[in-house]
């Protein structure tokens, strides 16, 4: 039987003070031009946190409106605001910059994260109010006093931590030397930690799901940790599942550029199909380093800079349970090392070859989901819209194989495509954020089948030029079906236990 798809969450954290002080195009323009005007024009140009609230996609990404409802909106949509929007979403939750900065003191294993008594004292009741994250409130230290974070920012290359503005926190360093411990890496990857726990935890309380069910965790976001001995090593994973309670959990990282997730997602359903555990989770923290990363192009159009959110997702696969949608390890899709970078080729790889295996066409598959990046983002800084564009491919694919008329293009990317909605996160837009909507699409006989789509860069790494992707049919359940002629668990159990006891009864003759 195939695994299921049974459960997702989505987080974002409001991060404006780190889109100044930690996203790489301004940390970068704070070395090469300092004088910069746009660093100038950068506070102006943040949201405030119930902007980012109403924001369409925002709501999109934590599940309160589809996507559909999402299309009916007329971009730009940075200057739209949804009434009544509300940072509890069905699918997730969108968290205040001080919560967060919080929880990144509770994930702090090694005493690294120093917080102002006074700001400490301020942000813990806000962390009472989520119950499966308030038991991390009362493990909260209290704070210290500011003179002595500004010693460590000062002296010992200590990462500030700010909110509003001020310094209210700092992240040391956790190693003299080593480059891989210094303070910025340790921050990014805390705030990886963190981000990744909290969309773990709102998966466990939305879904009513025990953590302590949960057998094993891949991590799949774009960072790494270790030391100078081993840069990459790892384990996110295993740090979530101990943030989270997941007791009976281990885990390892995969890491994969923007793909990551949807390659995750394969080998979860991998170790589930193969009965080598029942629960896995799939999650994955935000990057700090993509905030405000087309924020240049944003302000420059006179636009607020809308990369100004940390996000984190979780997902969970499960043993069949005859209700929820199937993942078909059968039908994979993937960029092998043969494939080229021709768009005609990659988008074979990544389409057809899935499809071929089940005697699908492109039609067949009612929802695709691929690079699902917001548009408004990605069209001012000249990237154009990245689902439409995946769209018109896989379109233009099915004409190829004569799946479908040319004059049918145009319908084809209406009702096989979406919008995109999610941030720029790199690796969070890449397949994933639909997964939520599938389970409920497919449920509802909304849909019958989607595919979810990872592409990736693995160039940027300079090890190679080969570009990534991988994809999987998720489909409707069609129930548990038991073969006939088969034995039932609950019968085998009923012959074991009663050759056991003939045995037993053997040797007592």
């Amino acid at each position: 039987m195939f695994p299921v798809l049974k459960a997702a969450s989505y987080v974002l954290m409001h991060t404006p003070d780190m889109v100044l002080n930690n996203g790489t195009t301004q940390t970068t323009e704070r070395i090469v031009n300092p004088e910069s005007e746009y660093l100038k024009k950068v506070n102006e140009n943040l949201r405030p946190f119930e902007e980012i609230v109403s924001y369409p996609p925002n709501q999109c990404y934590i599940g309160n409106i589809t996507p559909e409802e999402l299309a009916t909106y007329e971009m730009p949509w940075y200057d739209k605001a949804i009434e009544g929007a509300t940072a509890h979403g069905k699918k997730g939750e969108i968290f205040e910059e001080d919560v967060f900065l919080a929880f990144i003191k509770a994930s702090d294993s090694f005493d690294l994260v120093l917080l102002e008594k006074d700001f400490t004292e301020s942000v813990r009741p806000k962390l009472e109010a989520y119950p499966g994250l308030n038991a991390k409130a009362s493990t909260l230290p209290a704070g210290i006093e500011l003179e002595k974070i500004t010693t460590e920012i000062q002296n010992r290359g200590a990462e500030p931590l700010l909110y509003k503005g001020e310094v209210v926190g700092c992240v040391k360093r956790a190693h003299d030397i080593d480059v891989n411990l210094n303070a910025h890496v340790i921050f990014e990857n805390l705030v990886v930690k963190a981000s990744g726990m909290i969309a773990m935890e709102r998966l466990f309380v939305l879904n009513n799901i025990d953590p302590a069910s949960i057998d094993y965790v891949i991590e799949c976001s774009e960072e790494a940790c270790g030391d100078m001995n081993q840069r990459g090593g790892g384990n996110f994973a295993k740090a979530l599942a101990e943030m989270t309670n997941c007791v009976n959990a281990t885990g390892s990282d995969t890491r994969g550029f923007c793909a990551a997730p949807t390659h995750a997602l394969i080998e979860a359903a991998a170790l589930v199909k193969s009965g080598v555990y029942k629960n896995v989770v799939v999650a994955a923290g935000g990057a700090t380093a993509k905030l405000g990363m087309n924020g240049k192009d944003h302000v420059k159009k006179g636009m607020p800079i809308l990369e100004d959110c940390v996000a984190g997702f979780a997902l969970l696969v499960s043993e069949n349970d005859g209700e929820h949608p199937i993942l078909r390890t059968d039908l994979v899709g993937g960029h092998t090392v043969g494939t080229g970078s021709s768009p005609q080729n990659v988008m074979s790889s990544l389409i057809t070859k899935a499809l071929d295996k089940g005697g699908l066409k492109i039609t067949d598959i009612d929802k695709y989901s691929v690079e699902m990046q917001n548009p408004d983002i990605t069209k001012p800084a000249g990237a154009g819209d990245v689902p439409q564009a995946n769209y018109k491919m896989i379109a233009a694919l099915g004409v190829m194989r004569k799946d479908l008329e040319r004059t049918q293009l145009n319908s084809f990317v209406e009702k096989h495509g979406m919008v995109g909605w999610a941030p720029t996160q790199g690796h969070i837009p890449s397949g994933v954020p639909y997964c939520g909507f599938a389970i409920d699409d497919i449920m509802s006989g909304k849909i019958h089948r989607a595919m979810i789509v990872g592409k990736g860069s693995l160039f940027l790494g300079r090890m190679t030029n080969l570009f990534d992707g991988v994809s999987i049919v998720v489909e409707n359940n069609p129930g548990i079906q038991v073969e006939e002629g088969s034995v039932s668990k609950e019968e085998i159990r009923k012959m074991v236990a009663e050759a056991m006891s003939n045995f037993a009864a053997s040797l007592n003759q």
